[in-house]
């Protein structure tokens, strides 16, 4: 992975992570906020890790 893709992902991460800050701070914590951050989460890696990590094993 380069120098690029991997400020890329902190980036992603940082954002990724303020907003769930946002989220948990603005509303008492329940299961549905739990599964809410759990979605956000696999939907924003999933393509992430499929993209970079996994498909950049095969390009090597």
């Amino acid at each position: 992975m380069d120098t690029s893709t991997r400020i890329r992902f902190v980036f992603i991460a940082a954002l990724w992570l303020a907003l769930c800050y946002i989220v948990i701070a603005s509303q008492p914590f329940t299961p549905w906020i739990a599964f809410v951050l759990v979605t956000s989460g696999i939907v924003v890696w999933v393509p992430l890790y499929k993209k970079y990590i996994k498909n950049g094993k095969r390009d090597k």
